[in-house]
């Protein structure tokens, strides 16, 4: 349902929010002059933008004349900058961006044409034709002035009358690429708001009457497609590309009916070459309702140009075809054609006579051309990438519109490794010459690795799974292979164990996991040892990702126990890399769940000691110089809580409060957050556990029971010394911290003081604890200045007593100091006042203690 944005009382409440304040308008005029002065230094740009971003906001539900009648120094200050002989670049610019916000509503227009202000700066008269028109940011700043107040008829007149369209075309071809896009949005912008508010009438391709405007714009569009200059036609290429991606109306079928022949000659054309141009324009007009669902001659050209353009051309409109739900079989075929065609050349190129089924019957496009550009050292590596990214997009689609012959598909996927890493010796010319193109091209290589990833989740590719295995072990065991080529194998190998694994538990294909998986941790062995630190850390991470995905698969544990993988990830905990170290901290974490926390571990005697590794995390909790493996172990320590295995470790209570007494004198903010997230994990498993309501899987208790559970619940969480920590996290420095503290906090109170029992308990009396409890909330709110207060209990508030505790929770203003963290740190100096203040005070005309520069 759409929200009614014109409904008086949404109107009236915006205006109220958006308002000038009394403040800023005694403030706009002094700074209105200050910038209008050329002897004041230039105002900093960011001030200017933001200045623009304010007005923005203040004339956004405000169409009425009252904000220039009300602040006359906005209509003084554009004539004084108007009036400067030479104006600084960036004021001009500013200037004219300012009018167009202003002349967006059509009161505000008349107004500022009433006083001749519109066309001295945006007619032939204004900055077009002095020599500050040079700066590229002037003309950027006439481009979207224009674009700012094109809300109207009347402002579309002054540029139709005042030759706006000619410097408009102009522009498109303007060397600052930013101004050059800017005046291409700016036509499409035109044209569309002329053809929608000024037609009385359909238009039709029988019966077509296009406005003034938009005949102007039309008109030259036409001119520009037939002239022989390529920046020109280029130009309206871009223009009507942009058009049919943004507007999906039925007049845009009239106008395309108008120049189809013309750009279907582009295909041919030999003298302008602007092919290049055309399959953006297609693809975008292909998404639009108006062409897609007719039947007509769009799709013929479709066609055409799938055959007529180059590979490199055609790949983006096929693979965009191939997206499309609603599309001509044909068509759909033809694009799957252009887009297999590097891939079924790489196939034939590699066994002549072919071995295996290729991935077509017969090409769109002549094969020679593909063979070419394969042929060709400059241009082999980028069609494979190409087309290897083309497929990768259509694999990643949770509903492929097209079926992929995926078996042919892997087969071509492996040749083009095995020609990467020179393991294959082709017998045909072609083959060997793409061969010694190809070899150790890492750029490739990653590139199939990601398809071959991509491919293990689709089912059709299974028959060739043994030679993949064999494909990936020797890329992994390669020492040639580049350690970035080896974390996409050891992606690609994961994903593929998981389709292995799948697959034996269907078919009795037993023995052939066993010996893979025995082949890949045999290899992970050796890489674990890599001299080269990020081999080592691909390898920690594969490992990890195995374990996530297989833990729950006897083969797999066995094998992976059986093999020296574990020890030697036990050593990486002591690796001099950090990044490292935290990736074996992340390994160890999850083999845990195998070696210690697994319902039947296979683990036999006391090869795996739970306690030592145990100590050893803490260890480097505690001690690590680094916060990468920090961070890590307090990741490691909330799966394990949330998982509930740390009670098969120790008391639960007391591993907490270890972990938390190391964590809350940590100087990484990451680290304090990790420690707050197993608070809140604690609290909540505790809670659940003694059956308070609030937990759904917990039995409804009486209310005597259930306040026996809270006081059992806040006897844990004092002795467990949670309360000290997350009162301090309240003051802490870094933001985030304090957030999630005050959320944390908060689910406690909501648990222990229902809502009905909340108002009674805020006060605290004239005791020794009520004292305690006033000193916390005026502590608390001096935020971080009062970061690492005591918490020893000589303030009166004793953080380990559970009455102390439940006083505190019922009485300190939560809620406000939830606001407090939340409101962003720069809410004063974002204001519009403090803005206006720094510009005062950048070009000195206030008193230096007057200013607010953040």
């Amino acid at each position: 349902m759409a929200m009614s944005f014109q409904k008086p009382w949404f109107l009236a409440r915006a205006r109220r929010r958006f308002a000038m304040t009394r403040e800023c308008a005694v403030l706009l005029p002094r700074v209105c002059a200050a910038l209008a002065d050329p002897r004041q230094p230039g105002s900093d740009d960011t001030c200017l933008e933001k200045l623009l971003d304010w007005f923005q906001e203040l004339t956004l539900f405000d169409s009425t004349v009252q904000l220039v009648q009300d602040n006359p120094c906005l209509t003084e200050f554009i004539t004084s900058v108007l009036a400067l002989p030479e104006p600084s670049p960036s004021i001009l610019s500013f200037t004219l961006r300012l009018a167009g916000i202003l002349a967006a509503s059509e009161n505000r227009f008349q107004h500022l044409q009433q006083e001749k202000l519109l066309a001295r700066l945006f007619g032939r008269d204004g900055p077009l034709n002095s020599a500050v028109w040079e700066d590229a940011s002037v003309r950027s700043g006439w481009v979207q002035g224009v674009h700012n107040m094109m809300h109207h008829q009347p402002a579309l007149h002054l540029l139709c009358s005042g030759g706006g369209i000619d410097v408009i075309f102009t522009l498109q071809g303007d060397p600052s690429l930013f101004v050059a896009s800017a005046a291409s949005q700016l036509l499409v912008h035109m044209l569309t708001l002329s053809v929608e508010s000024e037609t009385t009438k359909p238009l039709s391709t029988k019966d077509c009457d296009w406005p003034a405007c938009a005949q102007m714009i039309i008109k030259r569009i036409e001119d520009s497609l037939q002239s022989s200059s390529a920046s020109h036609i280029e130009q309206s290429l871009k223009l009507l590309t942009s058009l049919f991606g943004s507007c999906r109306a039925t007049w845009t079928e009239v106008l395309w009916l108008g120049v189809a022949k013309q750009i279907e000659s582009f295909l041919t054309e030999e003298t302008v070459q602007v092919q290049h141009m055309l399959a953006n324009l297609l693809l975008n007009m292909a998404w639009s309702p108006v062409f897609r669902d007719t039947e007509g001659s769009f799709w013929a050209l479709v066609t055409s140009a799938l055959e007529h353009l180059t590979p490199v051309q055609a790949g983006p409109l096929a693979v965009g075809i191939l997206r499309l739900y609603k599309c001509p079989q044909d068509v759909r075929i033809q694009a799957l054609t252009v887009l297999l065609q590097p891939m079924d050349c790489i196939l034939r190129a590699a066994s002549q006579p072919l071995e295996y089924a290729g991935l077509l019957d017969e090409s769109v496009s002549d094969p020679v051309t593909v063979e070419s550009l394969l042929s060709s050292r400059s241009s082999c590596a980028n069609l494979l990438c190409q087309t290897l990214a083309h497929l990768e997009q259509l694999l990643s689609l949770s509903r492929l519109p097209v079926d992929l012959p995926y078996t042919s598909l892997l087969r071509s996927l492996m040749t083009i490794l095995q020609f990467c890493n020179g393991f294959l010796s082709p017998a045909s010319p072609l083959g060997s010459t793409i061969s010694r193109i190809l070899i150790n091209c890492f750029r490739v290589q990653r590139s199939a690795l990601d398809v071959l990833a991509a491919l293990s989740e689709r089912k059709g590719s299974d028959t060739l799974i043994g030679s993949l295995f064999d494909l990936l072990l020797a890329y992994l065991e390669s020492p040639n292979t580049s350690p970035t080529v080896l974390k996409k194998t050891f992606q690609a190998t994961s994903k593929w164990l998981v389709r292995l694994q799948e697959l034996s538990c269907s078919n009795s294909q037993g023995q052939q996991t066993e010996k893979i998986l025995e082949d890949v941790f045999l290899v992970l062995q050796k890489r674990l040892c890599s001299p080269c630190w990020e081999v080592r850390d691909s390898s920690l991470e594969f490992l990890t990702v195995l374990i996530k995905c297989l833990r729950d698969q006897d083969e797999f544990r066995q094998s992976l126990l059986s093999s020296e993988v574990p020890r030697i990830t036990e050593n990486l905990l002591e690796d001099p890399e950090s990044y490292v170290r935290a990736s074996a901290v992340t390994a160890v974490g999850h083999l845990a769940f195998i070696t210690y926390f697994a319902p039947e571990s296979p683990v036999v005697g006391n090869q795996y000691n739970k306690e030592n590794t145990v100590a050893k995390l803490q260890e480097i909790l505690s001690t690590d110089p680094e916060g990468f493996p920090r961070r890590a172990v307090i990741s490691i320590f909330i799966k394990w809580l949330r998982q509930g295995c740390t009670g098969q470790l120790e008391d639960t209570e007391q591993f907490v409060s270890r972990v938390i007494q190391t964590v809350e004198h940590d100087l990484d903010w990451e680290v304090r957050l990790g420690g707050l997230e197993l608070i809140e994990v604690f609290c909540s498993q505790t809670i659940c556990q003694l059956g308070l309501p609030q937990c759904p899987y917990a039995p409804v208790s009486s209310a005597v029971t259930s306040s026996i559970h809270w006081n059992e619940s806040l006897q844990v969480f004092c002795r467990a010394k949670l309360f000290s920590f997350l009162f301090r996290s309240l003051c802490d420095c870094d933001k985030p911290v304090g957030q999630r503290a005050c959320d944390v906090l908060l689910g406690l109170r909501s648990n222990f003081y229902p809502v009905s029992t909340l108002e009674g308990s805020q006060g605290t009396g004239d005791s020794a604890v009520g004292h305690g409890i006033a000193w916390l909330q005026r502590t608390l709110r001096q935020g971080s200045l009062a970061q690492n207060f005591p918490t020893d209990g000589s303030n009166g508030v004793d953080f380990q007593d559970p009455e102390n505790m439940m006083l505190a929770l019922g009485a300190i203003e939560l809620e406000e100091l939830h606001d407090e963290l939340n409101r962003s740190s720069d809410h004063v100096e974002k204001s519009p006042q403090s803005l206006l203040q720094d510009i005062l005070a950048t070009v000195g005309t206030i008193e230096e203690n007057e200013a607010d520069c953040y």
